[in-house]
């Protein structure tokens, strides 16, 4: 589907899905994010819902501001994909053995490893700049400095919530390895910092929603909240690339005989800021819920933890600013997911897949995300398919 237009005090909202399939909690938000002074731009992706601050899967172009309560607690989020050259054959028929293994090699949870990972014992992973990284941390808020242990024993970590990681076979059998995680606490706690500076500042008063407080460009504020932004931004995809590292590692010593390889590695951010240009003007563009999908981009664009997930490529689509949407998208809040559903409601609809079937995660069950093939059919101007994968093993923490 093309985009609809539904209108905005500032800017029209452009919306990859069906207004009056959104809830109006969501689409008030939406409004409010429009009556922003320094809005250039709001495109809406087809996994939109309602989020703290602003809506999950929407896309925040701004001109010399940015909203970090948009940007959103996780900064980072994202997702990382590789394809192997196992197959579905190579697979034992009971992967609860293999399911151990992961979880014991990344930790999960609010779990964090005994001692951080010495990247240098890492199969394949690039550690030039994590020593940057590190260098920088000195730099970023003193709030938060006295979380350097905590956050180095973190690093290569899966978290809880909508995190997974996963085994999962596309439809010409191969095997791929995913995992989806953030910034962990570290993020967490730089984002509330920054998003109490700025809910203090006088420009934001007037705002119609003190949770989208900005900060301005040329300031002392936005020049800390960049800096510790773009930190915790790396801090993210360093994360995620331990942890698929780790996963790598544990697919080789289970799979000695095969000489498991493994291809290119697809990471992708889905909550977070970019400098881009549209229309001749350089703007901050926030990606709260949101891939970048420019042409020849790939993607992931996870389903729930029972229905499977899409490998894409961007089409460069700028009204959409480049974007396509980070998942299916939640249907119902997890505290709705937990009354009405089960933990056998949650195993019937995780069937044949090897993960957590207990109350603990019911509300990530299947029934509380909207239809991941309808997401996909809605962005087809913004995204093509490259490969269909449903997972066999999920971890949760």
């Amino acid at each position: 589907m093309s985009y609809v237009e539904v209108e905005g005090a500032k800017v029209p909202i452009r919306m990859w899905a069906d207004p009056a399939s959104v809830e109006d909690s969501a689409m008030q938000q939406l409004r409010n994010v429009a009556t922003l002074p320094w809005i250039k731009g709001l495109a809406v992706m087809p996994d939109v819902h309602y989020g703290k601050g602003a809506t999950v899967g929407s896309v925040i172009a701004m001109k010399d501001a940015v909203c970090p309560a948009a940007v959103g607690v996780d900064i980072g989020c994202g997702m990382s994909a590789v394809r192997t050259s196992l197959t579905a054959s190579d697979l034992p028929e009971d992967l609860s053995k293999l399911r151990s293994a992961i979880e014991r090699a990344i930790p999960v949870g609010a779990g964090m490893h005994r001692d951080p990972v010495d990247p240098a014992r890492l199969y394949g992973f690039q550690a030039g700049g994590l020593d940057d990284l590190w260098s920088r941390f000195d730099y970023i808020a003193d709030a938060v400095k006295f979380r350097r242990e905590r956050a180095a024993k973190q690093l290569g970590t899966l978290g809880q919530g909508n995190h997974f990681v996963e085994l999962c076979v596309d439809m010409s059998d191969s095997v791929w390895l995913m995992l989806h995680s953030g910034s962990r606490n570290i993020g967490k706690e730089l984002a509330d910092h920054h998003i109490g500076v700025a809910q203090k500042l006088s420009h934001n008063q007037g705002l119609v929603d003190r949770d989208l407080a900005v900060f301005l460009a040329q300031t002392a504020e936005m020049d800390a909240y960049r800096n510790d932004l773009y930190w915790a931004q790396e801090y993210a995809k360093y994360n995620r690339a331990i942890m698929m590292s780790l996963f790598k590692e544990v697919l080789r010593r289970e799979f000695r005989k095969a000489k498991v390889s493994f291809e290119q590695e697809i990471s992708c951010h889905h909550n977070y800021v970019s400098e881009e240009r549209y229309d001749g003007m350089d703007l901050l563009v926030t990606r709260k819920g949101a891939i970048r999908a420019g042409s020849g981009d790939f993607g992931i664009i996870p389903g729930s933890m029972g229905t499977g997930s899409y490998i894409v490529k961007g089409l460069g689509n700028e009204k959409s600013f480049n974007s396509a949407s980070h998942g299916a998208g939640r249907k119902m809040s997890r505290t709705a997911a937990k009354k009405r559903f089960s933990a056998s409601d949650l195993r019937a609809q995780t069937e044949g897949v090897e993960c957590r079937k207990d109350s603990g995660v019911v509300d990530e069950i299947p029934a509380a995300y909207k239809s991941i093939e309808q997401v996909i059919d809605q962005q087809t101007d913004l995204v093509e398919v490259v490969a269909k994968l449903k997972q066999v093993i999920c971890i949760k923490g």
